[in-house]
């Protein structure tokens, strides 16, 4: 009996400590807030130089906007984005060690540089933020915007891994034909097939645990089709659109009235 007490007065120490924890980050978060509140957001994604001419585009803060039970699920997406944004930076390496040793690469190493330029910008936009956003606002809406765009982005993770002939990628039959050509170039480019792999592989992986992470939410289909309503009826371009369209309608009818009694 004594053991068993033991245990369980252990078990609530646990469980006080893990509360006291979350009482002080609530804490911290709201002090936050209010600091921001009081000064506003100011974007701070990507990092950029005081004096660089363009400046930051996103606002990205983990411990102020993610709820802690989330935040490490978040920066392990932002992680992978990283990661396959630096495989396609060394894609474009691989593919011209291939077109200095065969000369009919041209269109790959011309299609690697076009890939980093567009999946690298276009990813973060598509599906990363749009995972940050619902984990941050609880937003059914755009947890379903993310799913549908990063199962396009995991059969573009397979298609980079596969690398036909032709499609810019040092996917493994790439790799197979130029290690035929050149034996240091061709495994160049078996390491970037294996890091083309590992992004799928990981793609898929954390697919399924946000997935799982979306089930606790409480989110649902419905509750995106009424965020998309009530979105679209916000948009002050929709409600000006619908006011003008409401008002040449009113118009018609009142002058086909009017014809219609002077006949």
């Amino acid at each position: 009996i004594t053991k068993e007490h033991a245990l369980a007065q252990a078990e609530l120490l646990k469980r006080q400590e893990e509360l006291e924890r979350k009482a002080a980050e609530l804490d911290r978060r709201e002090r936050e807030m209010q600091n921001l509140s009081q000064h506003g957001r100011k974007n701070n994604w990507p990092p950029l130089p005081s004096n660089f001419p363009v400046g930051p585009c996103f606002y990205q803060d983990f411990s102020v906007d993610i709820p802690v039970e989330f935040q490490k699920t978040v920066k392990l997406m932002y992680y992978l984005w990283m990661f396959h944004a630096v495989t396609l930076f060394l894609n474009i390496f691989g593919c011209l060690a291939w077109f200095c040793v065969d000369s009919s690469r041209a269109v790959d190493f011309g299609l690697s540089i076009l890939w980093f330029l567009l999946f690298t910008p276009c990813s973060f936009v598509c599906w990363y933020r749009p995972l940050y956003g619902a984990f941050r606002s609880d937003s059914s809406f755009r947890f379903f915007v993310f799913f549908f765009v990063y199962i396009c982005q995991f059969a573009v993770h397979v298609l980079q891994a596969a690398g036909f002939h032709n499609w810019g990628n040092c996917g493994w039959i790439s790799s197979l034909t130029g290690l035929n050509k050149n034996i240091p170039v061709g495994i160049m480019m078996i390491i970037i097939a294996a890091l083309f792999t590992a992004s799928a592989v990981i793609s898929l992986v954390m697919f399924k645990k946000v997935h799982g992470l979306y089930r606790t939410t409480g989110a649902s289909f419905e509750k995106a089709q009424q965020e998309f309503a009530t979105g679209v009826m916000s948009n002050k371009t929709v409600q000006t659109a619908a006011a003008n369209a409401a008002s040449t309608a009113a118009t018609s009818a009142a002058q086909n009235a009017f014809k219609g009694n002077q006949m």
